[in-house]
Parts: structure tokens; C-alpha cells; sequence
């Protein structure tokens, strides 16, 4: 099936309160062009080089997304751009942004990945260090910087109870964190589920899904 047959098809499966995010990362300008000719807007990268040199060369009215991990001396070659920043694990970072932010500006939206996975190599933090960070004093001073919601990664396993089981756990963290209040921070996202699991993952009340191969295939790899 074509990249637009792809896309239409999940269309029709996610509910109208459901972002997609078309993860691109590898895919070549000419596969994500008949995804936006489709009606995508929304792209994720895990890499930022890849996604600056695709943001230079793609129509200006996409939204880009920062899925993977950040490097905090990479940040300001997206800070003029970047929507949505998928991954803040740390206040460091997060004080990164804000400073490339403040460079042109912006304020750039931003979601603290909290770890839900059992394995070790998945980024994050728990959900009382996200606590910690916002009622700190250096938060309050971050003013290019906007907390919107919450991103996690499951565990890569087909023990469906065990990725329902770590969904349900940041849907909890979500309702709890949403209780605070700060200027810079309001929660209405919820960015959980990809290919393989993403309508689990509504169903656990994902907000936003992130979705690669179902759309544009097997990743290739280079």
C-alpha cells in the first residue's frame, strides 16, 4: 500500500482527540513529501541534523517534533523551529532550551519523558523527579520554555498486559503532575503508543501517537 493509503487508514482508526506524529527518521524528503501532500503535517526525528536539513528543504507549514534524545550542545540548531521537543529527561536540558529559545524569541513546547519501561536502556525520569523540577525555583525562572504534557516508551515486548501495565502508569503520572500549577507548565498531552501498540495505547488515554513503519514502512537503517 502507498504512503497515502497508509495514513488514511490510521486516520480513520484514531479518534478526532488523537494527534499523529509521522515518524520519519531515516525516510528520504520524497516519502514524508506524499505524506504531507496526504495531509500530514506532524513529523518526529530523532536526529536533529536529519531534521534541520529536512525542515530547509520541506514547506514551512509542517510541525516538527523532536522524538528521540537530546544532546543539550545540539539544541540550538532546531531552537528556531522546533514545535515539540518529545524527550526533556533532566532541568539541565530543559535549561538549554529555554536559553536557544530566548535566542529567537520563541517559547518551545516541551514534554517530560517519564521511564515506564522495565529496561535499562530506555531515557526518563520518575515522575517525583518531574514533580521536584517544576516546583523548583529554577523552573519558575525558565520563561521559553512550556511544559505541555508527558512522553513515555514501553517496554519492546508482546506481554501485552506488561505494555497496558506501563501506559496505565503514565496516564496515573499525567493525572497527578496535572495537579500542579506554574506558569510555564500545563498538561494536555499525553504522547504514548507507535506502530505496534498505538491503539493500546488510546485506549489507556494517549493523546498523541507516534508512527513510523505503518506508515512509511520497515525503517531503513544507514
Amino acid at each position: 500500500m502507498s504512503i497515502k493509503q497508509n495514513l488514511q487508514n490510521i486516520k480513520t482508526l484514531l479518534p478526532k482527540h488523537v494527534a499523529l506524529v509521522a515518524v520519519s527518521k531515516t525516510k528520504p524528503v520524497n516519502d514524508l513529501m506524499e505524506a504531507y501532500n496526504a495531509g500530514q503535517r506532524i513529523f518526529g526525528e530523532n536526529k536533529i541534523q536529519e531534521m534541520v536539513n529536512k525542515y530547509d528543504t520541506m514547506p514551512k507549514d509542517i510541525e516538527w517534533h523532536m522524538i528521540g534524545h537530546v544532546q543539550s550542545n545540539k539544541v540550538k540548531y532546531m531552537a528556531s523551529f522546533v514545535q515539540l521537543i518529545h524527550g526533556v529527561d533532566n532541568l539541565k536540558l530543559l535549561k538549554e532550551i529555554n536559553k536557544q529559545a530566548l535566542k529567537h524569541s520563541r517559547v518551545i513546547d516541551c514534554l517530560f519523558q517519564i521511564k515506564i519501561a522495565s529496561e535499562d536502556s530506555k531515557f526518563g525520569m520518575t515522575s517525583k523527579e518531574a514533580s521536584e523540577i517544576v516546583k523548583s525555583e529554577t523552573f519558575s525562572e525558565l520563561k521559553n520554555i512550556r511544559i505541555v504534557g508527558l512522553m513515555g516508551m514501553a517496554t519492546f515486548t508482546d506481554d501485552e498486559n506488561q505494555v497496558k501495565k506501563e501506559f496505565n502508569y503514565l496516564k496515573d503520572a499525567f493525572e497527578n503532575l496535572k495537579l500542579i500549577k506554574a506558569d510555564n507548565y500545563q498538561l494536555n498531552t499525553i504522547s504514548m503508543g507507535m506502530s505496534g501498540d498505538y491503539q493500546l495505547a488510546i485506549n489507556c488515554g494517549s493523546t498523541m501517537v507516534r508512527v513510523g513503519s505503518s506508515i512509511f514502512g520497515a525503517r531503513s537503517y544507514h
